[in-house]
């Protein structure tokens, strides 16, 4: 088992990354690619840094690494607010996505703070 499998805010982030990327099918099913592909990636950062941090040999690294997965939260909070302007998704999926989000970036954020 790797390390980062055993972290809850790796854990959150899988579950969340799931749900996001069922949003980016929808969105490529109405051929704008691009945000489906954006979402797709900020996404997969989230988990991707974490695990990746996790690999670092000192904390201070793996802070960063945390930081980066932190900052695509909010990335993908912002891709949602954008295409529920734009009536891609509706009100009640941005704020249920929203709420994940913010716990998952209070969580990152406490976590960073025990490493440095």
């Amino acid at each position: 088992m790797f390390r980062f499998e055993k972290l809850n805010a790796w854990q959150e982030a899988i579950e969340i990354s799931d749900e996001l990327f069922d949003i980016a099918d929808e969105v490529d099913s109405k051929r704008l690619f691009r945000f489906a592909e954006q979402l797709r990636g900020a996404a997969l950062s989230i988990s991707n840094n974490i695990a990746e941090g996790s690999g670092s040999f000192s904390n201070k690294d793996f802070a960063n690494y945390l930081n980066i997965a932190r900052r695509s939260v909010f990335e993908c909070a912002n891709i949602l607010i954008i295409l529920h302007r734009r009536k891609i998704i509706i009100e009640e999926v941005k704020t249920g996505l929203l709420f994940k989000l913010d716990r998952l970036s209070r969580q990152i954020t406490t976590f960073r703070k025990t490493l440095i």
